[in-house]
């Protein structure tokens, strides 16, 4: 059964056509914006790009910069809570949002996940284990890190970067010089190769009041740096299951977190080490939508729109595989299967290593 820590703290939820505000359009804010539907809430999008995937089922959305901060301020004004779907967002923005509104999560979940550097750090301070990491800022720093961590490494940009992008690896061959003229003037991190047998993930929700749900942990496969699947059950014996759910809750209670969360683990003899941390509804969860009475994208609303947490409790195996790109042309195939539930995300524009939908393939659980 999924961990719960239950509090006698009670706060009034939303109501039925209150507004959730949603920075970020693409498809997660498409997912979380059917998941409030589901509960009789609306919400409102703040996106900069033009026609983004959650326009199609959103109740209202604002095409405009995050620098925009008359535009801002009146999206803070027609919302009763704001979220994210991702977290890369500017700090300015968020100094304006939180004068007008509250936003789950808070501030200092962003803060630690947006750097590498801090994020490593802040972990390892929670007694947490991670790769061995160091920070890189100029050719003799990068020299220095690869002197005490090696050349089993990869230099990483401290922001921004996903999918696969913004890092290299670095082997015995690699020339530390060429490596560090694609990244001059950009604050890096290089991280120690971790000999792990599989990674896996646990998504974790957190209400205002302190109680904690977490899903089954899954396993997850990448191709080309982008996730391809995520299997559940993951390969965890009893303990490690449990030390991955209770890792995940320490997690959350240290930053106070109010949503989902999706941490990265790998899996080693030496125990549980964690990869990273997303504060967001996360792709590897995208199970949960078929395996789960209530899944993870609910589960997110429920939290900041301060409702009850469901429990999270699987009733299926699964298997949850993305369509990068021309992988969507599968879909009609797909669609004649009847162990698979379809997710398409309404692109249009079918680019390489763009993610264009998801199916899970369902299987009675063990």
């Amino acid at each position: 059964a999924p961990l719960f820590q239950k509090s006698p703290v009670m706060h009034k939820p939303l109501k039925t056509g209150d507004v959730i505000g949603i920075l970020g359009g693409g498809q997660l804010g498409r997912m979380l914006s059917i998941a409030a539907a589901k509960l009789g809430l609306r919400t409102h999008i703040y996106e900069p790009s033009a026609d983004p995937p959650a326009a199609d089922v959103a109740h209202r959305v604002i095409t405009a910069p995050y620098e925009d901060g008359s535009a801002l301020i009146a999206f803070a004004k027609s919302v009763d809570v704001v979220t994210y779907e991702f977290e890369n967002i500017p700090t300015t923005a968020l100094d304006i949002l939180e004068q007008h509104t509250a936003i789950h999560p808070a501030r200092e979940a962003l803060r630690v996940s947006q750097d590498r550097l801090i994020e490593k750090t802040y972990l390892n301070d929670l007694g947490l284990k991670t790769a061995p990491f160091a920070a890189v800022n100029s050719f003799e720093t990068l020299t220095s890190a690869i002197s005490e961590i090696g050349t089993a490494a990869i230099l990483k940009t401290r922001r921004l970067g996903y999918d696969g992008k913004g890092q290299v690896r670095l082997t015995d061959a690699s020339d530390p010089f060429e490596i560090w003229q694609r990244f001059e003037g950009l604050d890096m991190i290089l991280e120690g190769y971790v000999a792990f047998s599989h990674e896996i993930s646990v998504i974790g929700a957190r209400s205002t009041c302190g109680d904690i749900a977490c899903f089954d942990p899954g396993e997850n496969f990448h191709r080309n740096g982008i996730l391809h699947t995520t299997t559940i059950p993951a390969r965890l014996s009893a303990s490690q299951r449990t030390d991955a759910i209770l890792l995940t809750a320490k997690i959350m209670n240290a930053l106070d977190y109010v949503g989902v969360m999706g941490v990265e683990l790998f899996v080693t003899p030496q125990g549980l080490i964690v990869n990273e941390i997303a504060p967001r509804v996360h792709n590897s969860g995208h199970w949960t939508q078929n395996g789960c009475a209530v899944d993870q994208f609910e589960q997110h609303i429920r939290a900041v729109a301060q409702w009850p947490l469901g429990d999270g409790s699987r009733h299926s195996n699964v298997v949850m595989e993305n369509l990068i790109g021309t992988d969507i042309y599968r879909a009609e195939d797909l669609a004649k299967d009847n162990n698979v539930a379809l997710h398409l995300y309404g692109k249009s524009d079918v680019k390489p290593g763009r993610k264009m939908g998801h199916f899970n393939r369902i299987s009675a659980k063990d």
